[in-house]
């Protein structure tokens, strides 16, 4: 009886001395945090330590510390921090994300590489880890880091990034197709981002100086054929004879409206593809040439654009309400690359 009694007491005793550790180390929690906001990284590293002295085992307060250490640029510390967390077996995507922008930031790309495999291979459906395991290898002029964006959009079409990363890539490329489409669902994804900007100017400038270029649009695509790609380009080049007047935001909407009929006519059911539901949508809804001005027109002449808000400010004033209450996302299985 007073053997039970005893265990009893003990187990009360630790219980309670965890309960009290845990609780102090949430405290030092929030103090830090609120040093992470004010940018005071030495004060937070402080705090996150003599937390984690209370809770060694706190997965998310290491995660924290980690953080602090690469905000502040203080990558030797956050090394043998790096290799203790990894190996914890709750290690999420974000661990390893935090990671790897430790070894890029010290350009140790043998150690980067390790630890995106590892990553991947635990999670081999994250898009953030391929989009960064890529740019990793674009780093070192590797050109295997495409393979690795486009498997990100495949597996996790969700996921902005690799759109961003893999149309910049295909702009650059002689057969530019998927940089125009990528290009397009990526400014949806992130339409009022710095890099949705950047992706915007490139697509107008891919159209004025690649796009049109070629009068055989099938051509585009060069040695490696594919069946989604070549249905674009065919409907495509049923609306080519505009482009004699010139590429502008008024010939890009009547070339891209003709399209949209085009191919819900010939091949959507072949092919579903959510930025072409989209801009179905959008023409049903009358949208269709606002959403090509926010498009191009920023771009191509920012006063036109003003002028085109003002004397058609009612398109324009629905189509902003309509930004506000959508979210652009792409559905798994609605991937054609067949590299």
């Amino acid at each position: 009886m007073k053997k039970s009694f005893y265990s009893i007491l003990i187990f009360l005793l630790f219980t309670s001395q965890l309960i009290a550790q845990n609780s102090n180390s949430k405290e030092l929690q929030q103090t830090a945090r609120e040093f992470m906001k004010a940018g005071d990284w030495d004060n937070a590293i402080l705090v996150f330590s003599r937390a984690i002295d209370s809770n060694k085992f706190d997965l998310q307060l290491q995660k924290d510390l980690l953080q602090c250490y690469y905000y502040k640029r203080d990558f030797e510390n956050a090394l043998p921090l790096i290799k203790a967390i990894i190996d914890n077996p709750n290690a999420d995507v974000p661990v390893f994300q935090i990671a790897g922008n430790v070894y890029y930031a010290l350009g140790d790309v043998k150690e980067g590489e390790k630890l995106y495999k590892t990553g991947i291979k635990k999670f081999p459906k994250s898009g953030p880890l391929y989009s960064e395991y890529g740019t990793l290898l674009n780093e070192k002029k590797d050109p295997t880091a495409i393979d690795f964006w486009e498997k990100g959009i495949e597996t996790d079409p969700g996921y902005s990034g690799n759109y961003y990363n893999a149309a910049r890539y295909y702009f650059s490329t002689k057969n530019s197709v998927w940089a125009f489409l990528y290009g397009e669902i990526f400014v949806n994804m992130e339409s009022l981002s710095e890099r949705g900007s950047a992706i915007k100017e490139l697509l107008l400038a891919g159209y004025k100086q690649k796009f049109f270029l070629e009068i055989d649009l099938l051509r585009m695509q060069g040695k490696n054929k594919n069946e989604f790609i070549d249905a674009f380009l065919e409907s495509m080049a049923k609306q080519s004879s505009i482009i004699t007047k010139g590429v502008t935001v008024e010939t890009l909407a009547m070339i891209r409206s003709r399209f949209i009929l085009d191919w819900f006519s010939t091949h959507a059911e072949k092919f579903p593809f959510r930025l072409f539901d989209y801009q179905q949508q959008l023409l049903k809804e009358g949208l269709f040439d606002a959403y090509n001005q926010w498009l191009f027109g920023i771009t191509e002449n920012l006063a036109a654009y003003d002028k085109w808000t003002k004397v058609y400010s009612d398109e324009h004033n629905r189509f902003t309400q309509f930004m506000k209450n959508r979210v652009f996302k792409v559905p798994q299985g609605q991937y054609y690359q067949n590299k």
